[in-house]
């Protein structure tokens, strides 16, 4: 293979500079995705409003929510946008827009549902940052490191991107009880350095393509995953006297249109001259595989930080002496060993699969991560931290070997001119698969704690002095309640009955009722059966995920590096396989 022939004017250095700009870039979109899980409680009561009120739920949702679908839903459109007009363009674009909405969201001087409103609208616009910060970083990365150090390269770039997810959450906790504002303003003296550098030192290298936009494709995509995201969103509500919104005509109207409008985007793309989302990429075998386990790996991933912070703040802490209020924050510091399990594993696979190949890392990631969902589900709900955070430890690390590999392999089967299209696909599949996780594992949770939930949390309640009409009302309140008020921190049966009702027990019931002992133990079995049919989900999409990387095939450069030089190193059958349309 020949050598990677740098710019003389950019200099050798130039590869360094270009990675620890958009792995900046990756870790405040990506800390800023998770931020809010912790800091929610804080935020809510700055506002003056209380998320767990009839008809606020969905405040809630769509803060957390908003921002993953609109990152999920523009990539593509800014990958391509890169491809056109140069993706170092585009990308200090999105450190700008970060930057300015991140002190939007400070600055707010409104209250209640007002107050609320203009966050859900500023983090969706910043959002649109978030966007051309991961749809560009992948395709600058590529253009400026030869073929054996992209590995390593796109996996510090692509670890520390899901490692900001949890690290969010570690950040959140701390900053929120401080003030509930500085949790969107710690982001914005890194967004200003990144602008600022990135304007003065990075270089697009790779040739533009100025073809004219595919608007029908852009917006049919747009209507369609929105369409598809938003019913996920309003699915895990209750709706009427259903436990969840799946029935709802207009869930349903928005799930059904959503698909059918990708549907007519798929033919579209078929069809016209320059395609935003080019369907024949998915002729190049790594790229196909690659994604497919990217997407079953992200749904596995997903949801799992929902649920170990409702099982650590709903049942585990609680029982462990620490008070509701102060949960969410510890929440967050004993989920660090899956983070560190991230960042051994995840410089280490990238490397190794440079010299190795994808396969190999990639799948046994995979593997390593079923093993560890197993491990979760083998877990009494009263477990052992160490026993937990090894189990923790774990999946990060197996996650982390399959991230690197599987990022550089997807990357490298793109032909040069096709890497911001190619990159923002991949990211799609990566972000949508975040919001489809929060849905399936949320469902599956609510669908097991319905079980058993409404006759334990009754029979608990009437045994303590509770009137057994107001206890069966309590009951069957839908469990979405109780998962979202484990989820803030907030003590749930006191938010549950209410201060007029607990100002009528004997003061022993009601220090028993709010005390660390009684909700935790009352939920702890059925909360497990949900955890059971959570678990086996992941374990399915992780297993799957690893047949997938195994037919990614051996270790892959596409011929067709325009900048560089380079040549196909490629099996025969799979450089036979690719079209002439991709590699012209």
């Amino acid at each position: 293979m020949n050598s990677h022939l740098t710019p003389p004017a950019l200099g050798p250095r130039y590869k360094w500079v270009a990675l620890s700009t958009t792995t900046l870039g990756v870790l405040i979109a990506t800390i800023n995705s998770s931020i809010l899980l912790i800091a929610l409680p804080d935020i809510f009561r700055g506002l003056q409003i209380n998320p767990l009120a009839p008809g606020n739920s969905s405040y809630l949702l769509w803060l957390i929510m908003g921002y993953l679908v609109v990152t999920a839903v523009l990539v593509v459109t800014f990958g391509r946008l890169g491809d056109m007009y140069g993706r170092v363009k585009m990308f200090n674009t999105g450190f700008a827009i970060f930057t300015f909405f991140s002190v939007a969201l400070s600055v707010t001087w409104l209250t209640g549902t007002p107050g609320v409103m203009w966050l859900i609208i500023m983090r969706i616009l910043q959002g649109v940052g978030g966007a051309l910060l991961m749809a560009n970083s992948s395709a600058i990365i590529t253009d400026a490191f030869p073929a054996d150090q992209r590995g390593l390269a796109l996996g510090l770039n692509m670890v520390s991107g899901i490692a900001g997810s949890f690290l969010g959450l570690v950040i959140g906790g701390v900053l929120a009880p401080v003030h509930w504002r500085y949790v969107f303003l710690v982001s914005v003296p890194f967004s200003i350095f990144g602008t600022l550098w990135g304007y003065l030192k990075l270089r697009d290298l790779s040739p533009r393509r100025h073809h004219v936009m595919d608007w029908w494709g852009n917006i049919t995509f747009a209507l369609g995953l929105i369409g598809v995201l938003v019913a996920i969103t309003y699915g895990i509500q209750p709706y009427g006297d259903h436990l969840m919104g799946w029935t709802n005509p207009w869930v349903l109207a928005s799930m059904i249109g959503g698909l059918g409008i990708l549907a007519a985007f798929c033919v579209i793309e078929t069809r016209v001259a320059h395609p935003m989302f080019h369907l024949d990429l998915f002729r190049i075998r790594a790229f196909t595989f690659g994604n497919i386990a990217s997407l079953l790996s992200g749904l596995g991933r997903g949801g799992l930080m929902f649920i170990l912070i409702i099982w650590l703040q709903g049942i585990w802490l609680p029982r462990h002496g620490y008070s509701f209020e102060s949960t969410p924050l510890w929440a967050g510091v004993f989920m660090l060993p899956m983070t560190v399990g991230f960042l051994v594993a995840g410089p280490l696979s990238g490397w190794l699969s440079d010299r190795h190949g994808a396969r190999p890392f990639a799948t046994g990631g995979m593997l390593i991560a079923a093993v560890s969902f197993f491990w979760f589900a083998a877990l009494p709900v009263n477990f052992s931290y160490w026993t937990f955070a090894a189990a923790l430890f774990l999946n990060g690390f197996g996650m982390g070997l399959f991230a690197s590999p599987n990022r550089a392999a997807v990357m490298n089967a793109l032909p040069a001119n096709r890497r911001g299209v190619g990159g923002g696909m991949s990211t799609t599949f990566q972000n949508s698969s975040m919001v489809l996780s929060i849905g399936i594992f949320f469902s599956l949770m609510i669908v097991g704690l319905a079980g058993s939930l409404p006759q334990t949390m009754q029979a608990g309640l009437t045994a303590h002095g509770i009137p057994a009409v107001q206890a069966h009302g309590v009951a069957s309140l839908p469990p979405v309640a109780v998962l979202f008020a484990s989820l803030l921190g907030y003590n749930p049966v006191q938010s549950l009955l209410g201060s007029h009702t607990l100002a009528q027990l004997r003061p022993a019931d009601a220090q028993y009722l709010t005390g660390h002992a009684f909700f935790p133990s009352l939920i702890s079995e059925p909360f497990h059966n949900g955890l059971i049919v959570a678990f086996g989900f992941a374990i399915a999409a992780c297993l799957i995920a690893a047949v997938a990387s195994w037919f990614m095939g051996e270790k892959f450069v596409h011929a067709d590096d325009q900048h560089e030089g380079l040549v196909d190193v490629a099996q025969p059958e799979v450089r036979a396989a690719q079209p002439e349309e991709v590699r012209s």
